[in-house]
């Protein structure tokens, strides 16, 4: 198997957390004798700067031929007045369909010593170990027809389309149901089946593989609203949650925020075959790019996820958890997990601090 990454820093915030998690890709290239190549590439707003689009086929030929992605983050308010269709997020959404990267993957893991970094009382999320499985190419974002059109009597009006067939909700729910099987086996499905069609549709078929061939699995099924509420009222309840675009991409945020900060949750997007593009669950964060304050650990964890899934190198990405947990141990703390009595580090002191405890 080849073991070949493109490396996509993206706008913001991206460059400085990026070439924190490269120096980390590089040390446990090294220590652990992976055999990892890797060049970078240009997506988003740096795409557009460089070739007026933000998936140029530069890019594109580079990602078909990688084996993983690592991903910073992309977008701006340097490119919001531009033609919508090659805005910087067009960019992320046309790789995930080029590529197939349905799957995606965003844990919410509560780190111990960050407990009463959490907006909750510390016996609510202490301990949180959740993965939420989001589909991620089709769904609302993708669906046609789309637009903004002018009615006959001059009034603007916007529509989306949320469309899934049986194929698509299959794929995911198998994702679902095989990584659970590895976890807490069981699944609760996300819809709400009650006023949309389409997730009618959605509960009909998860239940429906479940019967047929996981039924193994403990499986619930939860309306979006209720599971908003109980991430906050009761969050340990969940293992694994399986759901659509547009309802995981609100809910893997929502989790994020149990753990403290969305600084500290990594990500992977998959396709059929382990191929994948990691990044960190955060957007680019214009407003502190450039200033050495973001946090790069969600990103050095992308690193890990990707060692994990696509090259199958478990004892390397443990090693990474592992030597974040020990930073963590020592106190130091970027902004945005910062409390009182612990150290104040920037973004790069932090990554250097994860290469040494490597």
């Amino acid at each position: 198997m080849s073991k070949q990454i493109l490396i996509l820093a993206g706008d913001g915030i991206g460059p400085e957390i990026v070439t924190a998690a490269e120096k980390v890709l590089t040390a446990v290239n090294h220590k652990f004798n992976l055999n990892l190549d890797w060049e970078h590439g240009l997506l988003g707003g740096a795409a557009i700067d460089q070739y007026g689009e933000p998936y140029p086929k530069e890019t594109s030929d580079q990602a078909k031929k990688a084996d993983a992605i690592l991903l910073g983050a992309v977008g701006g308010p340097k490119w919001d007045q531009i033609e919508r269709s090659i805005r910087p997020e067009r960019g992320l959404l046309k790789i995930r369909s080029e590529l197939n990267l349905f799957a995606n993957l965003r844990p919410a893991i509560l780190y111990p010593q960050l407990a009463s970094a959490s907006s909750l009382k510390p016996e609510i999320v202490a301990g949180l170990d959740i993965l939420i499985v989001r589909e991620l190419t089709g769904g609302i974002y993708f669906g046609q027809p789309r637009g903004i059109r002018e009615l006959e009597n001059g009034e603007k009006q916007g529509y989306n389309t949320d469309v899934y067939s049986e194929s698509e909700i299959k794929r995911i729910a198998k994702v679902a149901f095989d990584l659970a099987s590895l976890r807490g086996g069981k699944v609760c499905s996300v819809d709400k089946a009650n006023v949309l069609e389409v997730t009618e549709l959605w509960k009909q078929t998860v239940s429906q593989e479940h019967a047929e061939n996981y039924s193994n699995i403990q499986l619930s099924h939860m309306y979006v609203d209720n599971a908003a509420m109980q991430l906050v009222r009761a969050p340990k309840q969940f293992d694994v949650i399986v759901t659509g675009n547009l309802f995981g991409d609100i809910l893997s945020d929502e989790a994020a925020m149990l753990t403290g900060s969305i600084g500290m949750l990594p990500s992977a997007s998959l396709d059929e075959n382990g191929k994948g593009m990691y990044e960190p669950c955060h957007g680019s964060a214009p407003d502190i790019a450039g200033k050495d304050i973001a946090n790069p650990l969600a990103t050095i964890l992308s690193v890990a996820m990707m060692l994990r899934y696509t090259f199958k190198e478990e004892a390397a990405a443990k090693a990474i958890e592992e030597a974040v947990g020990t930073v963590l141990d020592q106190g130091l703390r970027t902004a945005d997990i910062y409390s009182e009595g612990m150290k104040k580090v920037g973004t790069a002191a932090m990554g250097e601090a994860v290469v040494n405890a490597l």
